[in-house]
């Protein structure tokens, strides 16, 4: 990405893992279209659409007739370590409180709606221009990557043919983009309770709002329940916000695990990101490669079925190499995630006639290793038509008929 702007030569605030891992994603599998995104043309065009808009919508406000903001806009940009010019509009339609950033390379363009400088304090108001400048300070990190990455998921999302792990791949991206520049206001050096403060105000329009007492209440909410996570598009709840903040404040990027579980449903086959889509993958190969460690479990039929996920899958390479599945790797899975592994032990233990028992019987043990033994169970007794006198067989001497299939070698039980 062409761009001569001078940044810092280490980034203050570094990416958040979801960002890095979206940046390494698409770069890998969307290359084509990653390299169009970074192209120079692609940004001449958008930098001439953004100017021109801020001209229609908005009174740009002079710096020789508001020297008191653009006062607080200075400071916020040299404690960034940012050295662009700033230009501050007013938007001719808004009434609700907000702040944005229009990026331009080389410029930045920070919109104001509502009574936004007559409503924060000073230090408020600087940890608002702090945050929509660090939207500015991210997008220039590492040759403009994220910058890249911000369009190209919007884009792919707004696609007709879109699918739904492109609409929630750029759903969660706005929204660590709003955790990522809320740093920035600390960063600026605001108190993280005048930062939070500050959003409040913005939220809600209370000119005597306080952050310390909003705190408090975001708290509660996860005392009550600690799984909380965002239904938003854009911007997560101000709680959630509040409580990213608080947390990245004290403990620093060792928050980021913390802050992800509030940002991020556990995997959902409902809600599944690129990312999501990439694990859940990644989870279902191991587990195919897991049944089919044994060499007994290798039939034909099962081999081929099990290529229909994976066409190029070596379960015997594999299973020397690649790291098997754990129960810790389920811990952050949907009941819908568990059902769909579930179903894949079942498919793969029935699909052979041949020596089903012993399969279903070792399909049963590696469902339990995962803790997926009682969902096994149901499945396989409401698919099979398994009597409860049956099930109950399997399950007490699915260890022997595996022992016994192993002591047996390659080849395993007789037939």
């Amino acid at each position: 990405m062409a761009d001569t702007v001078p940044v810092p030569p280490a980034p203050v605030l570094p990416l958040l893992p979801f960002q890095r891992d979206v940046i390494e994603y698409l770069r890998s599998e969307e290359a084509e279209l990653w390299r169009w995104y970074s192209s120079t043309s692609f940004l001449e065009e958008h930098a001439t659409n953004v100017r021109l808009d801020l001209l229609k919508s908005c009174y740009r406000l002079e710096r020789d007739a508001h020297p008191d903001v653009y006062a607080v806009v200075d400071d916020a940009r040299e404690r960034l370590g940012l050295s662009v010019p700033v230009t501050v509009y007013q938007s001719q339609m808004a009434i609700a409180l907000n702040a944005s950033l229009a990026y331009v390379p080389g410029e930045a363009h920070i919109v104001l709606e509502g009574p936004v400088t007559s409503t924060l304090t000073r230090d408020e108001l600087r940890a608002a221009l702090a945050h929509e400048l660090t939207h500015y300070l991210i997008w220039q990190y590492e040759n403009g990557d994220l910058l890249v990455a911000d369009q190209l998921v919007s884009a792919m999302a707004s696609h007709p043919r879109a699918e739904a792990s492109h609409v929630e791949t750029a759903r969660l991206f706005r929204l660590y983009l709003e955790i990522h520049a809320d740093r920035g206001s600390v960063a600026a050096g605001a108190d993280p309770m005048v930062a939070i403060g500050s959003l409040v105000k913005i939220q809600t329009g209370l000119a005597d709002a306080q952050g310390e007492s909003y705190l408090r209440q975001a708290d509660e909410i996860f005392a009550a329940d600690e799984d909380v996570t965002t239904e938003q598009l854009t911007h997560p709840e101000s709680f959630i916000r509040a409580r990213a903040l608080k947390l990245w404040s004290e403990k620093g990027d060792t928050a980021n695990e913390s802050i992800a579980r509030m940002i991020e449903s556990r995997l959902d086959l409902g809600r599944l990101s690129l990312l999501g889509q990439k694990r859940l993958s990644a989870l279902t190969r191991a587990l195919l490669v897991r049944l089919l460690q044994p060499g007994w479990m290798r039939s034909e039929a099962r081999v081929a079925h099990a290529r229909l996920f994976f066409p190029d899958l070596d379960a015997e390479r594999e299973a020397e190499t690649a790291p098997l599945p754990r129960g810790e790797d389920l811990e952050a899975a949907d009941e819908t995630v568990r059902r769909y592994l579930a179903y894949v032990l079942l498919d793969l233990a029935t699909v052979d006639r041949e020596g089903d028992d012993v399969a279903l019987a070792a399909a049963l043990r590696v469902a339990e290793e995962l803790g997926l033994g009682s969902i096994f169970v149901g499945i396989a007794a409401s698919e099979l038509d398994l009597s409860k006198r049956a099930l109950t067989r399997l399950k007490k001497d699915a260890a022997q008929l595996v022992a016994a299939a192993e002591g047996a070698g390659p080849e395993g039980p007789a037939k």
